[in-house]
Parts: structure tokens; C-alpha cells; sequence
């Protein structure tokens, strides 16, 4: 017999070994009876995201099919570091991944940091990351290029590297996501 447990902010929960019958029936709550009630902000989110498995929807003379090895099948993420410099690249994107249980919430900062969250005292975006991500053929290059799209005159691409991932990954901890300006 294997017996788990769960860990939920502070308290251990144990599963019933023994299934009882339970009922449970809807009800409108009234704005009063609302306001009396606690709970906290944040979603749980679980997926699986396929990008470009069998080639995209555009053939030309940089994207084509999976099947062609001349030619890019995976969709393409361009942005650039600085306004007149060039192009960083995630090209030939492709393959799928899946995780459970990445979570997003409304954070305060207000200590902490050496003492900045004080002096922060706002609320930020606090992403959870999943337990484990599995990823199935998952494939990209990172390049640079001239120009954000092959399409555009000029166009020159210098593949830096190239990864595959295959298996599970291990992610543990919070990213943070800090606001800048006024709301």
C-alpha cells in the first residue's frame, strides 16, 4: 500500500483510504453574504502546447514542410536588444510540452529584497512554476539575424545553437513579475 501526501501552504493533507458518498448542492450568495466570505486570488493551470509538430501553415522560400530537411517548419520569435541593433532569433520552434500545476497570483512585496520591498510596497505578478514539465521532441536554434522575418529584404541568419529536449525538467520556486509606471 502506498499512501502520498500533499503539502499545502503549511498544512499536510493525507487522501482517504476510504471513498464516502458525498452531496453538495449550488446556491446563490447574496452581496452581504459575499462579503463575509475569505479566499484567496490566484489559478492553477495545467497544459499541453503543440507548436508547429507536423509544419506550419506558410510555404516560401525559408518555411516549408517538417518533411524537407532545406527548409524551417517551426514557427519563429524575433525581438531585438537595443532600437537600431540587430535581431536575436528563436527560429524553427517546434515539438510539445506539457505541464501541471503552474500557478498565478497577486503578490505583495513589502519586505524583503535587502530591505527594497519596503520601499517597493506594491503588488506584483508571482508566476509558480510547475513541479515538472515534460517535453516530447521540443526543438529550436537560436540565431542572429538583420531582420525580424526571413521575408524582409536583406535577411541574413547566423545559427548560433541548436536544442533539443526530451524527458522531464524539474522546476521549482517563484518568478516575479515587477510593474513599472502608473497604473
Amino acid at each position: 500500500m502506498m499512501i502520498r501526501r500533499w503539502q499545502a501552504r503549511g498544512c499536510v493533507l493525507l487522501p482517504m483510504l476510504v471513498a464516502l458518498p458525498v452531496a453538495a448542492e449550488m446556491a446563490r450568495m447574496g452581496d452581504e453574504a459575499m462579503s463575509r466570505v475569505a479566499g484567496q486570488s490566484g489559478i492553477y493551470l495545467s497544459g499541453d502546447i503543440s507548436i508547429n509538430e507536423m509544419g506550419g501553415p506558410v510555404e516560401n522560400s525559408y518555411f516549408g514542410r517538417c518533411d524537407d530537411g532545406a527548409k524551417k517548419c517551426g514557427a519563429r520569435f524575433a525581438y531585438r536588444l537595443k532600437e537600431n541593433g540587430g535581431w536575436m532569433v528563436l527560429d524553427d520552434i517546434r515539438g510539445n510540452f506539457a505541464f501541471e500545476g503552474l500557478t498565478l497570483r497577486i503578490r505583495t512585496v513589502d519586505s524583503g529584497f535587502g530591505g527594497d520591498g519596503e520601499l517597493f510596497n506594491r503588488d506584483v505578478l508571482e508566476l509558480g512554476l510547475p513541479n515538472t514539465v515534460r517535453f516530447n521532441d521540443v526543438r529550436f536554434k537560436v540565431a542572429a539575424s538583420s531582420t525580424a522575418r526571413p521575408t524582409d529584404p536583406g535577411f541574413q541568419q547566423t545559427d548560433i545553437f541548436s536544442v533539443e529536449m526530451r524527458g522531464e525538467v524539474i522546476m521549482e520556486g517563484n518568478l516575479l513579475v515587477f510593474p513599472t509606471g502608473s497604473p
